[in-house]
């Protein structure tokens, strides 16, 4: 479409009506996810019965809030170190693969980069239940033949974060890749030039034009570690992530402290999400 073009009454209301719509679809599930977090009933639905932080702060036998719920907490508790070391892990390797395909030549670089994307293609209970397989497979063999009990290789904490840092790096690479395409080697040229060696460069100048794109890629991974449900569903073990956790309490029968943990992910991924604009905005100028 060209936007220099005259358009019609028609077509400016269908526009505008047509955004109202997208918006009230992509939030109004979200607004009365946390509407009802707030509400004064014993099931997480509507009829709306009331105002309460009940479903926060109480500790009665009835009614426990999210601030004493034991198992919710201890899954938010796993969940968050997931995706520390899921973000520590596909940030360091994901930029160096970044370096790698954008500023060296070697054989194979297409193939290698076909098969670096295909993890993004695979869908996660694919790749979930073959990592398991492996990691299985893997195991027995280990300790038939050497009588080597490796836990790296059980399901669990650490299989998790090998899981999810499987497919987490691709996108990791594809971001900061991005941003690398836009760097100016002239740049590095001249600090050579001026007496500096090939690590001040990369650490005084390459990474520091990387900044915005390697704190996005951090927050983006984080989030995605957080919250990813399909492979880790096949990986985890004893400890149970937040989703594994959600799911399981509302497949059996839960209270409104499903709406309550929602309403803090929200309102913390939404904290987190203004200050990593602020801070890449901060960055980039």
């Amino acid at each position: 479409m060209i936007r220099t073009l005259p358009t019609s009454r028609t077509y400016d209301f269908g526009f505008r009506l047509y955004i109202c719509f997208y918006f009230v679809f992509l939030f109004a599930p979200l607004l009365v996810t946390c509407v009802l977090a707030f509400n004064d009933s014993l099931f997480p639905s509507l009829p709306w019965k009331g105002f309460t932080l009940d479903w926060f702060f109480s500790n009665h036998a009835e009614r426990i809030g999210i601030f004493h719920d034991r198992i919710n907490l201890d899954s938010i508790w796993v969940s968050a170190r997931v995706a520390f070391f899921v973000t520590l892990l596909s940030v360091s390797v994901g930029t160096c693969a970044a370096f790698l395909f954008e500023q060296e030549d070697f054989p194979f670089k297409s193939l290698l980069y076909f098969l670096m994307l295909a993890p993004l293609v695979i869908p996660g209970v694919i790749l979930g239940i073959s990592i398991l397989l492996v990691s299985n497979t893997l195991g027995t063999a280990l300790e038939d033949s050497w009588r080597m009990d490796v836990g790296i290789l059980r399901p669990g904490f650490w299989l998790v974060v090998l899981g999810q840092f499987s497919f987490i790096t691709t996108l990791v690479t594809l971001v900061v890749s991005a941003r690398l395409k836009k760097f100016d080697t002239t740049l590095e040229e001249a600090a050579l030039n001026l007496g500096a060696n090939r690590m001040q460069v990369i650490f005084h100048i390459t990474l520091k034009f990387l900044r915005p794109a390697i704190i996005g890629a951090a927050a983006m991974a984080f989030l995605m570690s957080f919250e990813n449900f399909n492979t880790t569903l096949f990986l985890v073990g004893s400890e149970a992530t937040l989703p594994i956790n959600l799911y399981l309490q509302v497949r059996d029968g839960s209270t409104p402290v499903i709406n309550a943990v929602s309403f803090l992910l929200i309102a913390g991924t939404s904290l987190a999400a203004m200050a990593m604009l602020y801070m890449s905005g901060k960055s980039e100028t």
